[in-house]
Order: structure tokens, then sequence, then C-alpha cells
């Protein structure tokens, strides 16, 4: 499967909602970018057509706060409308229902992170015009942001599973219902998920049959008209796979098991469900245990046909199913870059005008009418140095003036010159031990030719994640911005690469992950690429990694910088009825003590690689960074390691968030982090 190569992209530069044309930028300026410019929120967060392509809604800026808005793409002003607004909260995800309603959940971006433990995202639903406004599921500890009474609103323990897409001919009825789940736990432990329809103008909620369903259901995939196809079983640590058969002359539908292994670790999962007997899955064919894209053969039991595969790399991406579940248009992958394969003939050659109008980026398109004359495409388009674009384009015969051109929507990040930012690469290079290791690079612009750079080596949390992709991103691009060339490895533990590389990280925590992290540094040093000044920095894994990495190779870092950090391995792994998380008791029973570690069984290794139990270890000057409400890695890890220090005769720059939880989320927050971290990186980088 041919690969998308990272290329270096051109800038539109152009004001919100005019006609634009492809331009070349002007000479940067001398002054350096101002931190928030880099983290504030983006201009227009996300967009989408309506089902019809007659409306595009959009989440925006506004009086402080982010709404959701719908441009009448008939019109010849396209001029905004609100649809919903409000002076307390911000609009997050939202979808489509129908072309005249949609429905939406909400956050408090002026709040710290922390503030989720006690406000769900509720979900509400309005008309594109902004009346008809309600709310359908409650959000804990808030009141309700509609005016008179409310019935048949779901408490806070139902979220949205699907939005149905309604087939031609098909009931309206539909067209106004979702299918919500209610979340039933016990204690921390998630025991299963009822789903039901709810009808977003009324609140009416009615049962979504199921047929018999095997108990303890923890996910569902849905066809695209909502009728449940496959379902996730999880207990006592152990997953099963189910699909259901479609009844047939004389015979009831029924459920037979497809699969079943340890917890998170099924051969097989679904990835798309069409009608008939259409099932397609990843699941681990490649050399080294990569993930594929395959067809489901129901007959054999097992995947059959490959639709797509990348050498190297486990797919990750969205197959793109026909709204009446008839089959696929296409496949939206991941390999260095992402890259949408069409199979579907009109929208393969509109992603061609696309990528031709737009070179050297990743232009993500979606449309309505593709084909025809009357036809709308929106366009979100960015590159490593681009934030990103969201473009329209239109027929000849879609609308009035301007229809057949592009028109730029927005820019992402206005104050973004992509002309000054950095390029970011993929390396496959060679650990100690001859494994292959993935290392994203990114460099100052114009540092390709220059000396070696000071050094920032980026821990990714997690640590059983993907987090390189050629993409703009905030951190990176902020610090390559004063000057530091950005180095991620991709060390094993992380998911993304194959099977092999994924479990090469099972117990390795402090060890061979460790080295991994380090060789990446050496091989940049090697190359001319870093200098022999370098810090560590990295969040949640990502910060145990920058303790661990300033314990065991104290020569290659000056300093380090660690974000809510694990800190304490025991803690992690064995929990206290003393200090409250959200690790549920499967994930320590099963995952971590396979993965990380026994807390009894292997004690003495959990020790021997834990930060608080070596802290005497660290030397280089430290800086720790929490928030205060943190229930993944909570606070008390911090303070104990912090007291492991004062007792060694060691103070850390201490900075703890009031507010934030597991990452920051207020603005003002974000800059002021980045401007202390970039503070205490001069102090020891480049004084």
């Amino acid at each position: 499967m041919p690969l998308l190569l990272p290329l270096a992209g051109r800038r539109l530069a152009c004001a919100l909602l005019s006609w634009c044309s492809l331009t070349v930028a002007a000479a940067p300026a001398a002054e350096p970018i101002p931190a928030e410019v880099f983290f504030r929120p983006p201009t227009v967060v996300d967009a989408a057509l309506s089902p019809s392509g007659r409306r595009l809604a959009l989440t925006t800026q506004a009086n402080g706060r982010v709404g959701l808005f719908v441009i009448d793409l008939q019109s010849a002003e396209l001029r905004m409308a609100p649809a919903a607004l409000f002076a307390d909260d911000d609009v997050d995800a939202f979808a489509w229902v129908d072309d005249e309603r949609l429905v939406f959940e909400l956050v408090d971006l002026k709040a710290g992170s922390g503030a989720d433990r006690f406000n769900g995202p509720g979900l509400f639903a309005t008309r594109f015009d902004g009346t008809q406004v309600r709310a359908l599921i409650e959000r804990t500890g808030r009141g309700f942001l509609v005016e008179g009474p409310v019935e048949r609103t779901l408490p806070w323990d139902h979220l949205l599973l699907q939005v149905p897409v309604s087939a031609e001919g098909s009931a309206e009825a539909l067209q106004s219902r979702v299918i919500v789940g209610q979340h039933l736990s016990g204690g921390k432990e998630l025991r299963r998920v009822e789903p039901m329809w709810l009808d977003t103008r009324t609140g009416e909620v009615q049962p979504l049959k199921t047929d018999g369903a095997p108990d303890g259901v923890v996910r569902w995939w849905f066809t695209a008209q909502g009728q449940p196809r496959a379902a996730l079983v999880r207990r006592d640590g152990r997953d099963s796979l189910h699909w259901y058969h479609l009844p047939q002359a004389g015979a009831r539908g029924r459920w037979q098991s497809l699969a079943e292994g340890p917890m998170d670790g099924l051969p097989w999962m679904p990835a798309w469900v069409g009608n008939g007997d259409q099932l397609v899955v990843t699941w681990r064919d490649g050399p080294a245990g990569e993930q594929v894209l395959a067809q489901f053969d129901l007959d054999a039991g097992r995947p059959g046909a490959r639709l797509v595969s990348v050498p190297g790399f486990d797919f990750m991406g969205t197959p793109l199913g026909d709204p009446a579940g008839s089959g696929l248009l296409g496949v939206r992958v991941q390999a260095d870059s992402e890259q949408t394969v069409w199979f579907d003939a009109a929208r393969k050659a509109l992603q061609q005008r696309v990528d031709d109008a737009l070179p050297g980026r990743v232009n993500r398109m979606s449309c309505r009418r593709c084909g025809s004359d009357d036809a709308v495409a929106l366009v979100r388009s960015g590159s490593d140095r681009v934030p990103g674009q969201w473009l329209l384009w239109r027929g000849p015969a879609a609308g009035p003036a301007g229809a057949g051109r592009w028109r730029l929507v927005a820019q992402q990040r206005p104050g973004i010159d992509p002309e000054r930012m950095a390029s970011v690469e993929l390396e496959r290079i060679r650990a100690r031990d001859g494994r292959d290791l993935p290392v994203w690079i990114t460099r100052p612009a114009g540092a390709a030719d220059g000396p070696a750079r000071p050094a920032v080596v980026m821990v990714h949390g997690g640590p059983w994640v993907r987090n390189g992709f050629w993409r703009w991103d905030a951190m990176p691009q902020f610090l390559a911005s004063r000057g530091y060339v950005v180095i991620e490895p991709e060390f094993r533990g992380s998911d993304g690469y194959g099977l092999d590389h994924l479990r090469a990280g099972d117990r390795q925590f402090g060890q061979a992950m460790q080295d991994d992290v380090a060789d990446a540094l050496r091989w940049a040093q090697a190359r001319q690429i870093a200098s022999d000044r370098a810090c560590i920095v990295g969040a949640s894994y990502g910060g145990y990694s920058t303790l661990m990495g300033l314990i065991r190779d104290p020569e290659l870092y000056r300093c380090g910088s660690a974000w809510f950090a694990v800190a304490d391995l025991m803690l992690l792994v064995e929990g206290s009825v003393w200090v409250g998380d959200d690790i549920s008791p499967s994930t320590r029973r099963h995952l971590l003590r396979e993965r990380v570690g026994d807390p009894e069984k292997d004690q003495a290794l959990l020790l021997a690689h834990s930060p608080v139990a070596q802290a005497q270890g660290l030397k280089a000057p430290l800086q720790l960074v929490w928030g205060a409400e943190d229930r993944r890695v909570p606070l008390a890890h911090g303070r104990r390691l912090r007291s492991a220090l004062q007792a060694a005769g060691r103070e850390p720059e201490w900075i703890v968030y009031d507010g934030e939880g597991h990452g920051l989320r207020k603005l003002d927050n974000q800059v002021d982090m980045a401007r202390k971290l970039e503070d205490f990186l001069d102090r020891h980088l480049k004084r």
C-alpha cells in the first residue's frame, strides 16, 4: 500500500470566510512567537457537513467561549449563526442527527481538568437555528442550561454511543433518534452497558432490541442504522467477542462467540460492521505482529482477505462506510502520516482534486453528492508546519457565486507562521540490542544544515500508546521555536508498531524501555543533530521516564522536567486505601501485574526501578509539575518523591496547579507551565 510521504507544505493566507487563493508567506519576524499562540484553542475546533450538505456546523470561539455555529451553504454570504452558545460552558463534541438537528456535549474550558471528576459532558440537542434546545443527559453536579421545564432527562451515567445514519426511505422517527448507553458499574468496575434509543426532540427513551445478547457487554458495535451486531464481554479479567447472526426463515437470530482471551488481549477486534454478514476486523497478522485490516470470514470463524496492511506499522485508522451500510467507500489510515484511500470513484477523484490543490499536506476530505455538479466538500488540511485549515469546495451547481472554487473557512491558528515552524521527521534507528526503534525528530526551521542543537528528549505517556504522527503539535513546536531539537522515541512498549514492539516493554519499566530513550539521544548526537547539551521531559509515564533517565543515565542529561509523573511504582501497581485514584481493580489485578510487575512476586524489581526508592540517584536539576486534582497519578506520588529528595538534601522545583487533573486544561496554566519550562531549560542548556 503506498504511503503518503511528508513534503513541505504551502501556506494559505486568507481571512475568515473570505475568498482565497494560494499564496507564499511573508518573511518571518524576528521576535519569538508568544507561548500563548501555541497553546490557545484553535479558531475552529471541529466542523461537519449536514447529511444533505446544505449546512455546515462548526465549533468556534465567540465571547470567550466555544460555541456551535451553523452556516447555510445555500446563501451567498455564508454567515455563521449560533446554534448553541453558553456563558459558562463550551461546546465539545457534536454531530448531526439529521439535516435539521444536532447533538452536542459540554465542557468548561475555563475550569481545570480536575473538574471532570465532578462534571460529565452531558448530552444536549438543538435545531440548526438555535431553537428547540433540549437537555437529554444531565451533567453531574451542574444545573441545566435551558429555560423551561426539563422532562425525561437521563442521569449522568448515560453516554452517547452512536448517531445512526438514516438510510434512504427510512422512517422519519429514526432521523431524530440516537443510541445512548447506561454505564452500570460496581465501584470502579464497569459491569455492562445497556443501550437504548433516545429521541432528541422529545427526550423519550425506548429499549434497543439486543435479542438475548450475553451478559456483561461493555462495548457494542452497530450498523449504520443502529442494529447491534457485535459485542465485547468482560468478566474476571477475560474478554470475549460475540457476533449476532440475523434471523433466517423460520429461525431466531443468535449470538455466537468469535474469540476469547485475556483483558485487552483478543486476537481480533471489530473495526466496522455493515448490513448482512459484513464484519471488518483488525488483527495482528504482520511479520512483527503488526495489526492489519481484514474481512472476517464468519463461516471459517477467523479473519479472511486483507484490506489494508502497512509494513512496520499497526493499522490505525477508520473504515469509511457508506450511509446505507452496504459496503466500504474507503479507508483512512495512519502510517508515518495520514492518507485516505477511496474505493469509490467519485470520492477518489475529488480527493485527487484536493491533493493537487494542496500538495504536501494531509487533506482529510468529506463530501456530499460527491460525483455530482452540485457536490460539496469539506477539507481539513495541515502538515507538520501548518497547524490546520478548514476549506470548502462547492461544485458549479451547488450554490451561488464562488461555486467551483476553494474557499477558506478558517485558519486553525492565525498567529502561527508556517515559514517559522519546525519540520517533523520519522527515523527508524537500531537500539543497542538491534530492535527497530521509531524516533520522531522535530528540528527548528533552518536547522537542517546548521550545527547540532541543544536537545529536549520528550518521552510520551501511556506508555502503551502510539505518540508520534506527522502533524503540527504544540509543545514540540514551542520548544523548537526556542531553538531546541526535540527527540521523541517510540520506545519498546509503545503501541502502533506491531505486537512484538508492544510486548517487548513488558516488565521493562526503567530498564530496556529506558535504554531505548537513551539510545535515541545518542543516535541524534552521533549524527550531529543534537549537541551534548540535553534535558529530558515528559508527562505521566513520560514523567516516570524523565526521573529514571536522570537516575540511570546521569551523564546524558543536564536537567529533567517531569509532569504528572509516576514516581512510586509500588503505589501504582498496588494502590492504597489512603490514596484515591481512578485505576480499576481489574486493571491492577491483570494488566499492571502483567506489564509492570506483581507487587508481591516482583517487589524487589519494582523498588529497584521506582524513583521514590531510588531518589538518592536524582542529582540533576529537577522540575516537578502536578495537578492538585489528578486522579490518574495522584499528587501523593509527587509528595513522596519531594520528601525523599528533601531527605537527600536536594529540593526540586515544585509546581502544583489547583483544579487541574492529569493534564492542564486552563490556558493560563498551560502558558504558565510553558514559560516556566522555557526558563528552566534555558538556565541549564543555554547559560
